[in-house]
């Protein structure tokens, strides 16, 4: 409908290509009207005063009410607002809907994405920080997944770089093989943190750990016999939290894979008179754009996070053929995206320009920084753990009768989890805090979950086939009907604005919104009990969509709707 609007428009006002930009809005108050179309941006072009082009537009597109499936239209200032037919609107909403992917376009048929997200570092718990990096880039996935793109999923595991000579030389000051063996990653966690204590009043481990580091990138064999066994043991480690959320990737490659090909990146970058040295140590000057030099070899000669991501890139390129490549990391870690990237583009690569950070807000404990290296930690596997426990005890308490309580306790719990972080916009910083992860009411996972079982529970006392073809949309124009398709109607939206802003917020925030105007629709609209045969139908057919797109949005977040709760 905006598409054919907008269309009038133009030909309405005699307006060029050039000139035509439709803005089409929501007014704020739906008393004022369904479609707005603010007239401010003609003023130029038409030499008037925004007001009497409204006026004018209101004349002209009267005449043409009844093809575009308008009503009414009035102006308010320097606006002209629309009321939609609504048994129309709501044809047009929920025919839309009942077509192939819910009616959202493939739009990246054809286009590769490399996702580079999670990436959680070898020889330490997977915390609460970790999570989000994870649910965020994998709702991202979904997202694009859904919009056609060939989505390569990328754990750039941090198992490379000095923190495994500090590793090394804690486990052989400070633990034995039986321990790590007996302790898991717990007890390689304990002696890094320990490392770092004794480190201050000892700086020569510092020595030390840099020493085996070079070791390491030499091809030592003992250096990296223990490196190998730490990677792993956390490996087992990340699986299990990974098994818990059902995430996958396509490629472990980490740091370590890239640590090989820096050599020639340095030829590379010599021949193309982007290297020079700088104290010892090789780098890409970048002073002229405003940012501290592109370290790419130490003073000892290893590989450092810039040049492997550099490499990186370029080995990614040449595998997948990526048209972008999103790195979903913290905000913190922005300067070092903006000096890889330059990097990129002063090396003559034009497809720097599909290079994208996607940066994210802190994690803090009580106001304060996770730091594996303090102790000050919340693990995500605990959390995970307790939701499922706490959900399970509200079912117990609730619907103690339920089948597969387990099953719906993890979907319940590990949704919660999911939906709290994803919910919030993803620059924002969080305070942790377990009261507020792990609360079921209000704007949460639990109550969207609510909501679909609710669809489905009506669904099934129902009992039989809904006909898509014999639907009476005049019974769908009361106020909670016609609410409630206007908001089906903006799910295509919802998903391309999360896909371009990179931001699944706007998903979780259209599921609240959904859910909000189906349950007073509920609320309002009587169903199973409406002795109108047509308006039961049409009703139930508004239900059935809803449930589709709870679970539909629920999934690219990536959270599992129970039929039952």
């Amino acid at each position: 409908m905006k598409e054919e609007i907008s269309k009038a428009v133009v030909e309405a006002l005699g307006l060029s290509e050039a000139e035509a930009s439709v803005i089409i809005e929501t007014p704020p108050d739906s008393k004022m009207g369904d479609l707005a179309i603010p007239c401010f941006g003609f003023a130029k072009a038409l030499h008037k005063n925004p007001a009497l082009i409204a006026t004018e537009l209101k004349e002209l597109l009267d005449q043409k009410k009844s093809s575009l499936g308008v009503d009414e239209v009035i102006c308010v200032g320097g606006y002209c607002n629309l009321f939609v037919n609504r048994a129309h609107y709501v044809k047009t909403a929920l025919t839309q809907i009942n077509t192939d992917n819910l009616g959202v376009q493939k739009i990246g048929t054809g286009k590769t994405i490399c996702m580079d997200y999670s990436s959680p570092n070898i020889a330490k718990n997977f915390h609460v920080g970790h999570l989000r990096t994870t649910v965020i880039g994998n709702s991202l996935y979904k997202i694009h997944d859904k919009l056609g793109y060939n989505v390569v999923r990328i754990n750039h595991l941090g198992d490379w770089g000095t923190q495994f000579g500090k590793l090394i030389v804690a486990y052989k000051n400070w633990s034995s093989k039986e321990a790590v063996e007996k302790n898991g990653i717990q007890e390689l966690l304990d002696i890094y943190v320990k490392f770092n204590k004794e480190k201050d009043d000892h700086p020569e481990l510092m020595d030390e750990a840099r020493a085996w580091f070079v070791k390491m990138e030499q091809g030592d064999e003992e250096a990296l016999s223990i490196w190998e066994w730490f990677k792993d043991i956390s490996m087992v480690e990340f699986e299990r939290v990974y098994k818990m959320l059902g995430i996958s990737f396509d490629s472990y490659t980490g740091e370590s894979f890239y640590r090989e090909k820096v050599p020639d990146l340095a030829e590379l970058l010599k021949e193309k008179n982007l290297l020079v040295e700088s104290q010892g140590a090789n780098v890409i000057d970048l002073s002229e754009y405003g940012m501290p030099p592109c370290m790419i070899t130490k003073t000892d000669g290893s590989s450092i996070y810039h040049s492997r991501d550099i490499a990186a890139i370029l080995y990614r390129k040449e595998k997948y053929h990526f048209d972008k490549c999103l790195y979903v990391t913290g905000l913190e870690q922005s300067l070092h995206f903006k000096q890889v990237f330059k990097a990129i583009e002063l090396m003559g690569y034009d497809y720097y320009t599909g290079l994208v950070h996607v940066p994210y807000g802190l994690v803090s404990l009580d106001g304060e920084k996770l730091s594996t290296r303090t102790g000050n930690i919340i693990y995500a596997e605990d959390i995970l753990n307790e939701a499922v426990k706490r959900a399970l005890e509200l079912i117990e308490e609730k619907n103690p009768s339920l089948e597969n309580k387990e099953d719906v306790a993890a979907k319940v719990g590990i949704g919660a989890v999911i939906f709290h972080d994803l919910f919030n916009q993803r620059i924002k910083n969080i305070n942790f805090s377990w009261k507020e992860v792990l609360s079921f009411d209000g704007t949460t996972g639990p109550y969207v979950q609510y909501t679909y079982a609710r669809a489905k529970s009506v669904l099934r006392k129902y009992g039989k086939e809904l006909d898509n073809s014999a639907i009476d949309y005049n019974a769908l124009t009361d106020d909670s009907s016609f609410t409630l398709a206007k908001t089906i109607g903006g799910y295509e939206k919802a998903v391309y604005s999360a896909a371009e802003s990179y931001e699944p917020s706007i998903i979780a925030r259209y599921l609240i919104n959904l859910c909000t105007d189906f349950n007073k629709f509920y609320q309002e609209c009587p169903i199973l009990k409406e002795e109108n045969d047509a308006v039961k139908e049409a009703r139930l057919q508004l239900v059935n969509v809803t449930s589709q797109i709870i679970s539909d949005a629920c999934s690219l977040l990536g959270m599992e709707c129970p039929e039952e709760m």
